[in-house]
């Protein structure tokens, strides 16, 4: 028989394979079994690149529908509160997954507000592709954190400077032994400048991006007692290393803005929907200092 002009076969499974394919199959591993463990290597890595070169399916956003600047918070809702609150002419541009992310203007500047969900291989995926395939130039990250200093309270906002993992988010990326990464010194420059001119009180300062939501752990005054000393971290999420990484992986740039919504020194918390929606002093930060990205 015939598919696409080609001859075919038919294997048990009934599934049909170009008879060209079957040749190729057939002096790929002739060459394989004369060299296996270097071939095979080589094989693999060409086949890893040719993956890496298209997007997964994780965004159906045409590529001029994001912007070069994007903040991303964890919770789709949170995005879909920023774009109907602060955004004009906000359009969906994403929904796959429910992972809703919007475009808009603000004061002028063209704005997409990503959600990016929870966790570190949640990040890796969304900044991952933002950065390669829709040339992303800036993320910040607007998110929620528990408080690890008596200093600090509810609302309080965090940018961070450096993101301390015991995870190996970078060894699994390019085998990199990595345990601590900086935010961008440039952007962080703006945000502090932009917090200073409109009067938002912020804490800068190093935090721990967790692999397990610590709220669960067994022993959580062990877990304090690893931190590293000289580090002084103040308080605790789950995406930023990805995020700085990233980053620095694909020479972009990338902050986060953290608003602490509960501590383990102090008896404070807020629901859920405060969550969602009483973030508003970290939100006008990370849109006003995106004004001054490029």
């Amino acid at each position: 028989m015939t598919k696409y002009g080609q001859t075919t076969f038919k294997n048990k499974a009934a599934a049909e394979y170009p008879l060209s394919d079957l040749m190729n199959w057939i002096e790929d591993w002739k060459d394989i079994l004369k060299n296996p463990i270097i071939i095979g290597r080589n094989r693999l890595r060409e086949e890893e690149k040719m993956m890496f070169s298209t997007p997964s399916a994780c965004i159906e956003a045409d590529k001029d529908k994001v912007a070069k600047v994007v903040l991303m918070p964890g919770d789709p809702l949170r995005a879909k509160y920023i774009a109907e609150t602060f955004l004009e002419n906000a359009r969906l541009v994403n929904t796959v997954r429910n992972m809703f992310a919007y475009t808009g203007t603000y004061k002028g500047k063209e704005i997409t507000v990503f959600s990016h969900g929870m966790g570190m291989p949640s990040m890796g995926i969304y900044a991952c592709e933002l950065f390669k395939f829709y040339n992303v130039d800036t993320i910040i990250r607007i998110g929620s954190c528990g408080a690890y200093s008596s200093d600090l309270n509810i609302f309080d906002t965090i940018l961070v400077d450096n993101s301390y993992t015991e995870g190996n988010f970078a060894y699994e990326w390019n085998e990199n032994d990595c345990h601590i990464i900086n935010s961008s010194e440039e952007l962080n420059s703006i945000i502090e400048k932009t917090a200073n001119s409109i009067g938002i009180n912020h804490i800068k300062g190093n935090t721990l991006c967790n692999d397990c939501f610590d709220g669960y752990l067994d022993n959580i005054p062990a877990f304090i007692n690893r931190f590293p000393k000289d580090l002084n971290i103040i308080a605790c999420e789950m995406e930023a290393f990805a995020l700085f990484y990233l980053a620095k992986y694909f020479n972009k740039k990338a902050s986060c803005l953290l608003t602490v919504v509960d501590s383990y020194y102090k008896q404070q918390e807020i629901s859920s929907e405060e969550r969602e929606k009483s973030l508003n002093s970290m939100i006008k930060l990370g849109l006003e200092s995106a004004l001054f990205t490029l």
